[in-house]
Parts: C-alpha cells; sequence; structure tokens
C-alpha cells in the first residue's frame, strides 16, 4: 500500500529554479511533481526549454507576463491570479514580474515529475 503525501509550504526557498525563480517543493507522486514558484517584483527569468517534461501552472498571486515559443507558434501571456496555462514539452519560455508591490506566484504541476536541473536548458529569450 502507498503512504499519503501532506505537506506544507515553507516560509523559504527549497531552491532555486534554472530560470532563476524561487520553489518551494509541494507533494510529488511516480507520475507528477507539484512545486510553488515566486518571482520578485521586477525580475525577469531566464528563458529556458524543457526536454521531457510538461507542466500545468496556475497563477495564484502577483502581476506578470509569460512568453512562450514553440513550432506551432508564439505569444504573450499577461499573467495574473485564477488563470491556468500549459507549457508543453519543447517549448521555449520566459516569465516576468510586472506588478509594484507583490512577487508573483504560481503553483505548478510537472508531468512526469521533475528530474533534476538537467530537464531545462538556457534559451534566447523574449526579455533581457
Amino acid at each position: 500500500m502507498k503512504i499519503f503525501q501532506t505537506r506544507t509550504i515553507s516560509e523559504d526557498p527549497d531552491t532555486i529554479a534554472p530560470d532563476g525563480s524561487d520553489v518551494r517543493f509541494l507533494v510529488a507522486t511516480e507520475r507528477a511533481s507539484m512545486a510553488h514558484f515566486e518571482l520578485a517584483v521586477g525580475e525577469t527569468t531566464k528563458a529556458v526549454v524543457h526536454k521531457t517534461v510538461e507542466e500545468l501552472w496556475f497563477i495564484t498571486g502577483g502581476e506578470g507576463e509569460m512568453w512562450r515559443k514553440n513550432e506551432a507558434g508564439e505569444e504573450i501571456t499577461t499573467l495574473r491570479p485564477g488563470l491556468s496555462l500549459t507549457i508543453l514539452t519543447g517549448t521555449h519560455f520566459q516569465f516576468r514580474n510586472t506588478g509594484e508591490e507583490d512577487p508573483l506566484e504560481a503553483v505548478a504541476t510537472t508531468i512526469p515529475p521533475w528530474p533534476g536541473a538537467d530537464e531545462s536548458v538556457a534559451v534566447e529569450g523574449k526579455w533581457k
């Protein structure tokens, strides 16, 4: 029988993502993992592409923009609480906090689970 997981978000980041955002680990299973991402006011992440995973994001706080580009097209999405979006495998992406007071916050599920820092590869982004 498998053991249930229950976890409270940590006060301090558990790690820094390859794109530069703060990461707090949430629960994970053999097939998916979940994390909380935070980006400070005025900050922009490094642009990256994931080699094998896809992600489902839900914005929980702050304001920002997400740039995504793949063979199907390119777009910039305005980020605000309540919005959800996908980052498909092979999609170049970058996000930034455009707010003036609050961090940009999101909860994301990674499928399959996040394998480690080698999963992300730096790419040329939309913003410096």
